[in-house]
């Protein structure tokens, strides 16, 4: 069982400096991996108006101080940029870090930020599709012409060419996303609250995805198997959203056990979601695994 953590997404503002620490802490204490939200903007959901910085951005940054554990977004939203700029984006951090990033893609679901940002926030699954088989291809090296209805490449290529095949990871549980995606990935993930943040609920998911890898042609065991999983070190730390009754967190004390049971259940990797997530909460927890 791989365990890495997420840092800050909209929980708060968070500045480099603070984004830093956490990602030399998270090295340092033995986290095998580091992964970052990809959104642009929060609002209406009786919070305060919130962001987090540009995740390519601060993915390249972390690439460049970092030295051991895989980066990745989790995951990229493929709406927010052409998918050629995505696979130039994604063989560029890989090259800063010298061959540490997994690319996880999703379709999107906030509209708020589509909106704000002039965004089309329809048809998300079929520009998915469209955008899926420009990036993937190009970081197999091929030269790809893709007049599509919502993403164009005309003999587009990869320069410079990347020195590896960068893994592909998918977020999604939906059966036409999981239909496009898993006869290519290396990952799947999900997040915790699609199966309530259970062992028990995670394996009942991943038992489904087994059977739609098979259904897709591919031998279940190719594809790795990623999870989110809530972990709350301080209860008075922060606000429980009502969601924590259909999928209520993991305590610290708790955490060991959690994860060898996610690993019987099939995971291969959990990323864990930490309440509070800060410095010390990272310190905390690689000193209890």
């Amino acid at each position: 069982m791989r365990v890495g953590v997420q840092l800050p997404e909209a929980e708060r503002v968070v500045r480099w400096p603070e984004y830093l620490d956490m990602a030399r802490a998270a090295e340092e204490v033995g986290f095998e991996s580091i992964w970052l939200g990809d959104h642009l903007l929060y609002r209406g959901d009786g919070r305060e108006e919130r962001g987090p910085l540009e995740v390519w951005t601060l993915l390249a940054a972390l690439a460049a101080v970092t030295s051991r554990v895989r980066l990745g977004p989790l995951v990229a939203c493929a709406s927010f940029h052409p998918p050629g700029l995505i696979a130039k984006m994604a063989a560029t951090v890989d090259d800063v870090s010298g061959g540490r990033l997994v690319l996880g893609l999703g379709a999107g679901w906030n509209e708020t930020e589509y909106r704000a940002f002039g965004l089309p926030y329809d048809h998300r699954v079929s520009r998915f599709e469209e955008s899926f088989e420009i990036v993937r291809r190009m970081l197999a090296g091929e030269r790809v012409t893709l007049p599509g209805r919502f993403w164009q490449a005309e003999d587009l290529v990869l320069m410079p060419p990347p020195e590896r095949q960068i893994p592909l990871m998918i977020g999604s549980n939906g059966e036409r996303m999981l239909a496009i995606s898993l006869p290519h990935v290396d990952w799947w993930n999900t997040w915790y609250a699609s199966y309530g943040n259970t062992a028990d609920g995670f394996g009942e998911l991943n038992a489904r995805i087994s059977a739609a890898a098979e259904q897709a042609g591919r031998d279940p065991a190719e594809i790795a198997r990623s999870t989110a999983v809530l972990v709350e070190l301080d209860p008075e730390a922060v606000k429980r959203p009502h969601s924590d009754t259909e999928s209520p967190p993991v305590s610290l004390d708790g955490l060991p056990a959690h994860l060898a049971a996610l690993a019987e259940a099939g995971a291969d990797e959990a990323i864990l979601i930490l309440r509070p997530i800060d410095e010390a909460s990272v310190r905390a927890v690689g000193a209890a695994l």
